[in-house]
């Protein structure tokens, strides 16, 4: 199949596909005879298990491990689950941090009277914090 029906059948676009192919993440495509990029069933797989772990926030750097660890049938599942949770303690990392923000923006709203007059606490608070022209 070519890159645009590979990219169809994995809901990816050929743009991600090409990528994923010029940083190694997918072995480069086979080619016609007249220079198009033709995949496999094989190839498809592996688009799949990209777009899943790209899905579940994995890095590109990740995703490469995690490949790696997929097609080695001789790896220790412990790997990959100590791959898996780093990933969950960034993503908690993260969510504290997405709290942090929310919770700040709210008070900094619930501060704001959101009426006529031009004073406004969220303005005075992105101002304050530039931090350059003090």
């Amino acid at each position: 199949m070519n890159i645009g029906q590979a990219a169809r059948r994995s809901g990816l676009s050929t743009k991600m596909i090409r990528y994923y192919e010029s940083i190694g993440l997918l072995k480069p495509a086979t080619r016609s005879d007249s220079g198009y990029r033709l995949y496999q069933a094989e190839d498809l797989h592996s688009l799949a298990f990209i777009k899943r772990s790209r899905d579940l926030g994995f890095s590109l750097d990740e995703v490469g491990k995690l490949l790696t660890l997929w097609q080695d049938r001789g790896r220790a599942s412990a790997d990959v689950k100590a791959l898996a949770m780093q990933h969950i303690d960034e993503l908690n990392r993260r969510i504290e941090e997405l709290v942090s923000l929310r919770d700040t923006l709210g008070d900094l709203v619930a501060h704001c009277q959101g009426d006529d007059r031009p004073d406004c606490p969220i303005l005075k608070d992105l101002a304050n914090g530039a931090g350059c022209c003090h």
